[in-house]
């Protein structure tokens, strides 16, 4: 009998789109953000992707000493590899952004492949009740910031990050995308193989329709072949739906806080293991296996979890 395919699954702990009023759920501080992390991976995450808050009033924090704090607990208590952003938020540079990945040197670091209109702010129209004064004024801002990744920002990432032997994590939010991740791949910069990561349903980037999930794999699998493995990231109420059909056609599956903070209709996610494992039951209803970590190292070729710096 044939083996059960393996399925990565990635689970991204907390983010910079929502903010703290939206849900009471979502972690903010150092040890909210670490329990997280090691509850998702023993629910059969094998990969946390983590940003830091400010533990007062949850705003993005690009500082490595942020990440410093929750990223020694997590490795001390779980195997999970750890996956630090380097998209931030999109008011930080890139040299902001690039901050925590560059010091702490992880196994794997996210990275944006094109610059985007990132439209956060109809989010302004269903929280009327934010508490933090920074919260509207943030979402505001979208309505009138592109979200800038240029190729010499993503060459300034790939290199310092390969540099320490980080792989990537690549955020492709439309077709363009994958043709500028193309663009590094032939100049040797980017290195099989790629983890490449498409992502539906912000506004500004490509929709959530199944014909649209069809169409980023079709033109990863012309651009690419064999030499990437697919993952997908379904914003809010598309996240389940997403992963499902993904999963079904080869791909890989990424859930979290960060990416909808729902677990069903009407219903809030109680916490990031209740969505890892909403999407492992998915997965597992459709004849699949979840990656363990070291599978995924295996799979994504890591370093491993004693060459980082932390």
């Amino acid at each position: 009998m044939a083996q059960a395919r393996k399925v990565i699954i990635t689970c991204a702990v907390t983010g910079s789109i929502h903010t703290p009023s939206m849900s009471p759920h979502l972690p903010v501080t150092p040890q909210q953000i670490a329990d997280e992390a090691v509850a998702a991976a023993e629910a059969g995450a094998a990969i946390v992707h983590l940003h830091a808050r400010n533990p007062v009033d949850g705003r993005p924090d690009q500082t490595p000493d942020a990440f410093r704090k929750f990223v020694v607990d997590i490795k001390a208590r779980s195997d999970a590899v750890i996956n630090l952003t380097t998209g931030g938020a999109p008011t930080m540079t890139v040299e902001e952004r690039m901050q925590p990945a560059l010091q702490l040197k992880p196994e794997v670091a996210s990275l944006n492949m094109g610059s985007m209109n990132f439209g956060l702010f109809p989010m302004l129209a269903r929280y009327k009740d934010l508490r933090h004064e920074w919260e509207p004024k943030f979402l505001e801002s979208t309505r009138d910031t592109v979200f800038k990744n240029t190729f010499k920002d993503i060459e300034f990432v790939l290199t310092r990050g390969t540099a320490n032997g980080t792989r990537f994590e690549f955020e492709c939010y439309d077709t363009a995308h994958l043709y500028n991740l193309a663009h590094f791949l032939d100049r040797k910069l980017a290195t099989p193989p790629l983890f490449v990561q498409t992502v539906f349903g912000i506004l500004g980037g490509i929709g959530t329709h199944a014909d649209d999930v069809a169409h980023m794999k079709r033109t990863a699998d012309r651009l690419f072949g064999k030499d990437y493995l697919w993952s997908v990231l379904g914003a809010g109420r598309a996240q389940m739906p997403i992963a499902a059909t993904a999963a079904a056609q080869g791909g890989n599956v990424r859930v979290g806080l960060e990416d909808s903070l729902w677990d069903g209709p009407g219903t809030l996610a109680r916490s990031n293991a209740d969505q890892v494992r909403r999407v492992r039951k998915i997965l597992e209803g459709l004849g699949l296996e979840v990656a363990s970590t070291a599978e995924a190292r295996e799979m994504l070729k890591l370093k491993g979890r004693n060459d980082v710096g932390f």
